[in-house]
Formats: structure tokens, sequence, C-alpha cells
């Protein structure tokens, strides 16, 4: 059971209810008569019945979910024959991309494993990554250019639930992993949906603030850390929701502390140093530490997982660049948690991040109208990828800088230097 702030005692069914309720109606803004193609493990099985009757009940013409098996996951690697570690299933994400362009919705439920793969071999890892993103792409650029409604939730699961507190057995980890899971997406409040509506306006405001100075750059400062990011020509900065394609308004992330925009891809130089470890598609990458030039990455090291970074880079020329910016306040209440969640729908929210890979064109002015030369003419990245990873903390400064080259406050020891 959970007390909310107003005092009131939910059990975990009643929460998870909660949370399905929020995701249907806040997340995806689910339409009357729209499918949803749902992802999730098969620990997150009691979170997608939930959802799914809540997808019902607002209308849904109907729900698939493809479950995935992380044991059945490491059997590819203790028995597949090499030659399939070039393969993915391209039959099932042409069907997905099918069904985003006949006007379905995208729910993705997280709570993978975050090391599931460390102790496998790194090259078949990234061989079997490079086929997916291959595979993935058509649906991939249906999310980017957010022509579809789509959103991600977490449900604690028995193997992340250990990673994060691996100092509890295993009830009181799936319990503490709940809770906080319950207080970053707005559950312990009186009325979830108005409590999330309130914060995506503030969202809206702190990215309409961004719109108005339309910086030329940032600069950041801290820890490991001297850093300069042109933006890309017509950029536009967006938080919270927002209208897909379809015209449905949606919130991609729950949670969600970030506002976002696009690089240039060719205007990044200096060093950048990760705070936070990266569990990328079940390996663990930490201490990320990488120099840029003229917008392209000249030199990476991690502590942990080097060749899988390595491998990840190498996968196209767009993914040793970069494809999206975000500012997130130390103040945070992910970050306030105290929690590294290895997970990137959280620990994106606690910290400033960029991301390497595939820009969004929805962060470009009528960037769902240009084509893909015009967007890579306006800076826009293109790669197999988007992959996130954090850089900001409690001793990161950014400066917004002009068009004429003045340097202005934009953050300072991690927070806003500039109330809206």
């Amino acid at each position: 059971m959970t007390e909310a702030a107003t005092g009131e005692v939910r059990t975990q069914p009643e929460n998870l209810d909660r949370l399905a309720e929020a995701a249907v109606h806040v997340g995806l803004g689910l339409q009357p008569g729209q499918e949803l193609v749902m992802t999730a493990s098969l620990d997150s099985l009691a979170l997608a019945r939930r959802i799914t009757e809540h997808a019902y009940r607002a209308g849904a013409s109907l729900v698939t979910t493809l479950f995935s098996d992380e044991d059945a996951a490491l059997m590819r690697y203790r028995y597949a024959p090499d030659a399939g570690f070039d393969h993915a299933a391209h039959w099932l994400y042409e069907g997905m991309a099918a069904a985003f362009r006949s006007g379905a919705a995208r729910l993705a439920i997280a709570g993978a494993n975050p090391a599931l793969l460390s102790n496998e071999d790194p090259e078949k890892v990234g061989r079997a990554n490079r086929a997916v993103s291959h595979a993935y792409r058509p649906a991939l650029e249906l999310i980017t250019r957010h022509e579809i409604n789509w959103t991600i939730v977490a449900s604690a699961t028995p193997a992340w639930a250990m990673a994060v507190f691996p100092n509890d057995n295993l009830d009181v980890a799936l319990s503490k992993l709940w809770e906080a899971i319950f207080a970053t997406t707005r559950l312990n409040t009186a009325d979830p949906v108005s409590a999330w509506r309130a914060h995506d306006a503030q969202l809206q405001k702190r990215a309409a603030y961004m719109n108005e100075k339309r910086y030329f750059a940032l600069h950041y400062r801290g820890p490991g850390t001297d850093f300069r990011l042109g933006l890309a020509e017509d950029h536009q900065w967006l938080g919270g929701g927002t209208t897909a394609g379809n015209g449905v308004y949606c919130i991609p992330n729950m949670p969600t502390e970030e506002i976002f925009s696009a690089p240039h891809k060719e205007r990044a130089d200096g060093i950048v140093t990760a705070t936070k470890p990266l569990s990328h598609q079940g390996t663990m990458i930490e201490g990320i530490q990488v120099r840029f030039e003229g917008g392209r990455i000249v030199e990476a090291r991690a502590t942990r997982g080097q060749e899988v970074l390595e491998r990840l880079i190498d996968t196209d020329d767009g993914a040793r660049r970069l494809g999206e910016v975000a500012l997130v306040p130390h103040s945070s209440p992910i970050a306030q948690s105290g929690i590294v969640f290895l997970n990137t729908l959280f620990d994106e929210n606690a910290a400033s991040h960029i991301a390497l890979g595939q820009s969004y064109a929805s962060c470009l002015r009528n960037g769902d109208k240009l084509s893909p030369e015009e967007l890579s003419a306006r800076g826009a990245n293109d790669s197999l990828i988007h992959v996130d990873w954090m850089i900001g903390s409690a001793e990161l400064d950014i400066d917004g800088i002009t068009p004429a080259g003045a340097a202005e406050p934009l953050m300072r020891g991690g927070e806003w230097a500039v109330s809206v």
C-alpha cells in the first residue's frame, strides 16, 4: 500500500489502475475507434492488462500487445548460430509501421533488466542491435516525426528492481521501485490527470521562453565537461505534450521533466562527460566521456562497456552526431529521489542530456512538412539510432549564446537561472 499526498492509502492494484488510466488518457490521448499497439515484457503483464482494459473502455477498436521474454533473449546468445545475429524480424517491424500508418497508437512499457546482455559477446550484441535498428527504421521514423500519438510508461520488474536496489530482498526492492514509479508519475496526488495537465502547462511555458530567446548555441561547463552545442536552424523547443501528425495530443514520456530541441549536426565541439550510467539494449555503459569536433565524435571512452560504446557510435555516420538536446533542472523529482534508475525513461528526466543519432523532425519549425534533404540542410541529423545519455548535475552551468555571440545565464548549478 502507498499513502498519497492527500493521506489516502491506496493498494497496489489501485495504483496500477491509476497508472494505466493516466497512460491511456494523458500519455496517449487514445481516441475512440483507434487501434493500440503495445510492447511489454512478460514481467509487466499486470500493468499491460490494466492498460488494455482502460484502452477498451476509452473506445479502442483493437489492442495488440507484443510480449518479450528476457530468458528467451538470452537463449539466442547461448545457442543461436553466429550468422543469425545479423538478422532481425523485418516482417514484425514492417507490420508495426503499417499499423502506425493506418492510424494505430503506440505504447511501450519499460522495465527491462538493465544488464541483461552485459555478460554476452559485445560483437554479437552490436550486430543484433544494428540489425534491429535497420528493421525498425520505418516505424521509428513515424515516431520521430511525431506522426502518431505514442507514450512510454514503466512497470517494476524483478531484475530491474534488484539492479536498482541490490542490497534489498526482492519483495522490498520491488516495493521500493513501484513506490518510486508512482511518485514520479504523479500518481500520489488526489487527481493524477489534473496534476499531469498542470505539469504539462509549466513545461510548455519553459519551452515557449526558449523559443522566444532563439539562442544560436548552448555552452556547457561542469566537471569533465566544456562543450559548445549549436542549435539547428529553425529549431523549436518542445516540452511535455505535443499534437501528433494525426491531430491527437499526447505526452510521449511518463514521467517527463525535460524540454528538448534539435542540435545542429555539424556544430558540436568540446568534451562531454556523462553523469549517470547508460543502460543500452541490455548492456551497461559507464563513465562515458567523448570529444566532439565539427559535430562529430572523434574520441570516445567508457570505464565500462567501451566496446559496446564503440560499436554503438559506428552504427552509421549519424551515430557519431547529435540528434537531441534536452534541459532538465536538478530539482526534478526524479533527481531529488536520489535513485539511479538505470533506465533512460527515468534517468534522462533526472538530468540534462543529449542524444546520439536521429533528430526529431518536430523539433524544427514545420519539420513534419520538410523532406529529409530539407531537414538535413537545417542541421537535423539522420541515423538508425537514437540514444540518450545524461550530462546534467548540480555542478553544471549552461549559457545560452545569442546570434550576436553574447552569453546569457541559462542554468547555474543545474537549476534554471531565469524563472518563467
